[in-house]
């Protein structure tokens, strides 16, 4: 009796337990605090995903609805739980679990990516540029560019391909993010012994910002340092990476002048963004928090899931206000040293690229490329 009074319960809606209906009926943080989605963008979700993982009831038993499926996902994306905990917790098979994350995951991924993560286009470079103007003072930024190391299980046979020199077993999630710490562009799955220079260019987006095919803007001058020409959009990321024309890296060393330690600072400033987005979204999604023991594959899916997730929850979050530059007193802090920065790899250099960096450089020293002494870097 208790399984046919269990299967009424479910229905079109999510209430497929007691729990997650009084969640839904009750509160709407502690709903938001379960799955980290609110009830309406759980809803729009289901919408969304609904048709792509809705299976037929037959006459020997009745599928698992939707809801219930998203829901599952969702629970371990947030919590990182084990197939095993989330079999008790919902009352179906690990083994139905472990087809169900991987199967919702990949259909976020799929019907939201078009939405909330589009490849940009050249207008939607020059907004992130403005955003990086107005909130973090670097002109014609179009992006920070950092990768972050996903821990995993060695997946049998595969000798130190995932091996990365911290002792653990990890794919790279490579992802550029904009000045409102969303994910712009992103790739999962590069090996975990490789740098991020090397993930870089084995990368679709490294090749295709090397062939130029990324639809960056063209140069641009620079108001109030006309004398430098134009300069082109460039992508900001740490000393891992290499110095090219349209991605900048910090000056490595230790006595720099301050004309260098002015521009390592203004690039920290812009590349934080990457930082904090990485934070936010481990905070959100404690899968991060752990060892995943799924497949490579299904660790690379769950993580696009995750990215796509986290952009529409920015999407729904109040942004922060511009702050007009014309209050901001010309010259930095001259004691700002960054930590030192140690030269990894072979990394060489253009000529064009380091005039690019030099003429930042000038810009960052200039009266027109000043900030306020006391404005927050976060």
């Amino acid at each position: 009796m208790w399984v046919k009074y269990y299967l009424a319960e479910r229905n079109q809606y999510g209430e497929f337990h007691r729990l997650v209906g009084e969640l839904r009926l009750n509160n709407g943080e502690d709903f938001r605090e379960y799955f980290r989605v609110s009830r309406c963008q759980f809803d729009e979700i289901l919408h969304r995903v609904g048709p792509r993982i809705k299976r037929i009831n037959t006459r020997l038993r009745r599928c698992i609805s939707p809801a219930e499926r998203l829901a599952i996902c969702l629970r371990h994306l947030a919590t990182g739980d084990s197939y095993h905990s989330l079999s008790y917790r919902f009352r179906v098979g690990w083994s139905t679990v472990s087809l169900i994350v991987p199967e919702v995951a990949k259909a976020i991924w799929e019907e939201l990516v078009n939405v909330y993560m589009p490849v940009p286009k050249e207008s939607d470079w020059h907004e992130i540029a403005e955003q990086f103007l107005v909130n973090r003072d670097f002109p014609n930024c179009i992006g920070a560019i950092d990768g972050k190391h996903v821990r995993i299980v060695a997946p049998p046979n595969s000798g130190s391909l995932f091996f990365y020199y911290k002792g653990t077993f990890s794919i790279v999630l490579l992802a550029v993010v904009d000045a409102n710490l969303c994910f712009r562009i992103i790739d999962v799955g590069a090996y975990g012994r490789g740098s991020d220079g090397g993930t870089l260019r084995e990368s679709a987006f490294g090749r295709a910002l090397q062939e130029g095919t990324l639809g960056v803007p063209p140069d641009a001058i620079i108001p109030g340092a006309e004398d430098l020409g134009p300069l082109p959009h460039t992508f900001v990321g740490d000393k891992a990476f290499p110095l090219r024309r349209h991605l900048m890296r910090p000056y490595p060393g230790r006595n720099l002048c301050r004309r260098r330690r002015m521009f390592n600072y203004r690039m920290s400033r812009a590349r934080m963004v990457v930082e904090q987005a990485f934070g936010v979204l481990a905070a959100r999604f404690r899968i991060y928090h752990r060892v995943m023991w799924q497949h490579p594959h299904n660790v690379e899916v769950c993580v696009k899931a995750t990215c796509v997730l986290h952009n529409l929850l920015c999407r729904d979050a109040p942004t922060r206000p511009y702050r007009p530059r014309e209050n901001r007193a010309p010259n930095p802090p001259p004691s700002v040293v960054l930590p030192s920065v140690i030269r990894q790899g072979a990394n060489n250099s253009t000529a064009e690229a380091v005039r690019v960096r030099e003429a930042y450089t000038t810009y960052f020293s200039s009266e027109a490329g000043g900030v306020h002494r006391h404005d927050p870097v976060s």
